[in-house]
C-alpha cells in the first residue's frame, strides 16, 4: 500500500521539484523558438533593443512584486508612472538634476499614502491602490489640461545618464541591473525582506511572531510607489517627453511579468530574480507580437490570458478567502 502511494504521489512531486524553472525553460524556449523564425532577432542589437524595453517594465515590476509577495496589489503603478513623467518634465527646466530624486520621493510619499490607506483604514489593497492611481490620473490631466509636456532642450541634456550608453551598453540597461541586485541583496539579507516573505506565507503568524507587519506593508507600498515613479523618470527621458497616458497600456504588462516569472499572487512564494526572468519573457511577446504586426490594444488581450493562466498555476488556493 505505501509503495502504491508513492507512486502516485511520484509525479506530483516530480511537478513541484520542476515548476521553479518553468519560467526559465519558458524564456530559453522564447529565444529558441523566435530565433529560428527570424534569425537577426538574436544579433547584439536587436537583444539590446529587446533588454532596453524590458529595462523600464522590470523597474515597475520591481516595486509590485515587493507588494505582491506581502499577498497585496497595487493598481496605481502604471498611473504612477505617467504622473511621474509629467512632474519631471515640468521640474528639469527650474531644477536641473534634482528633479529626479523629487520625482521619485513624491512617488515614495504617494506610495506609502496608498499603503496607509489600506493598512490602517483597512480597505483592500486593490481599492486603495486603484483609488490613488486615480487621483494621480487627474492630477496629470490638470497639469497639462491634459497635453503633453516636451522635454526641452536643456531637459534632453540632463537625460542623458538614462538615454546615453557605457561601451555600447544602453545606460537603462544598467540602471536595470543595479536596482536587480540591489532589489535582490534587500530580499535576501535584509529584515525588510525576509518579514515581507513571512507576512506573505502567513500574516497571522508573523503577528503572532512580533513583526510589525503594518510598518512593513507600509513600506512595501511606499517602495513600489517610487519604482513606479523611477519609471515613468525613465519613459519620460526615452521618449523625450511627459504624457498623462504615458504608460497606460503597462499595468497588465507589469502584473504579468512579475506573476509569470514565478512569484505567487498570494504572497509568500517569489523574489526579485524571478521577475527579471519574468519581465524578459514578457518582453520577448510585447516586441514578438510587434514583429508580426499584432496591434498593440489586442497585445492586452494576450497579456490578460496569460495572466489568468499564470495566476492559475501558481496560487495557493488555501489563502483565496484571506482579502488582503
Amino acid at each position: 500500500m505505501a509503495k502504491t502511494d508513492m507512486v502516485g504521489m511520484a509525479p506530483g512531486a516530480a511537478l513541484s521539484r520542476v515548476r521553479p524553472f518553468t519560467p526559465v525553460l519558458l524564456l530559453v524556449l522564447l529565444l529558441l523558438g523566435i530565433g529560428i523564425v527570424e534569425p537577426g532577432f538574436l544579433r547584439a542589437k536587436d537583444l539590446s533593443v529587446v533588454l532596453s524595453d524590458a529595462s523600464v517594465l522590470f523597474v515597475m515590476a520591481t516595486g509590485m512584486t515587493l507588494v505582491i509577495m506581502l499577498g497585496g496589489i497595487d493598481l496605481s503603478v502604471q498611473a504612477g508612472a505617467s504622473f511621474a513623467s509629467m512632474v519631471v518634465a515640468e521640474l528639469l527646466p527650474s531644477l536641473g538634476y534634482a528633479a529626479f530624486p523629487l520625482t521619485v520621493l513624491i512617488g515614495l510619499a504617494v506610495g506609502i499614502c496608498s499603503g496607509f490607506v489600506h493598512v490602517k483604514l483597512r480597505i483592500p489593497s486593490f481599492i486603495a491602490t486603484l483609488a490613488t492611481g486615480g487621483i494621480m490620473t487627474g492630477l496629470s490631466l490638470l497639469m497639462e489640461e491634459g497635453r503633453s509636456v516636451a522635454l526641452l532642450d536643456t531637459g534632453r541634456h540632463e537625460v542623458r545618464w538614462i538615454t546615453g550608453s557605457i561601451f555600447g551598453i544602453p545606460n537603462v540597461i544598467l540602471i536595470a541591473a543595479i536596482l536587480a541586485a540591489g532589489g535582490m541583496f534587500v530580499q535576501r539579507y535584509t529584515r525588510f525582506g525576509r518579514y515581507s516573505a513571512a507576512i506573505g506565507a502567513g500574516e497571522p503568524a508573523a503577528h503572532a511572531a512580533g513583526i510589525s507587519v503594518d510598518r512593513y506593508k507600509i513600506m512595501a507600498f511606499g517602495l513600489s510607489g517610487a519604482c513606479a515613479a523611477f519609471g515613468g523618470v525613465l519613459l519620460a527621458a526615452r521618449l523625450s517627453s511627459g504624457s498623462p497616458d504615458l504608460a497606460s497600456q503597462l499595468l497588465l504588462p507589469t502584473i504579468a511579468a512579475v506573476v509569470v516569472g514565478g512569484t505567487a499572487i498570494t504572497g509568500g512564494i517569489g523574489n526579485i530574480g524571478l521577475t527579471v526572468v519574468g519581465t524578459l519573457i514578457v518582453s520577448i511577446v510585447r516586441i514578438g507580437m510587434t514583429f508580426v504586426g499584432v496591434d498593440i490594444f489586442a497585445q492586452q488581450i494576450v497579456f490578460g490570458g496569460a495572466l489568468i493562466l499564470a495566476v492559475f498555476v501558481t496560487i495557493d488556493r488555501s489563502k483565496i478567502a484571506i482579502i488582503k
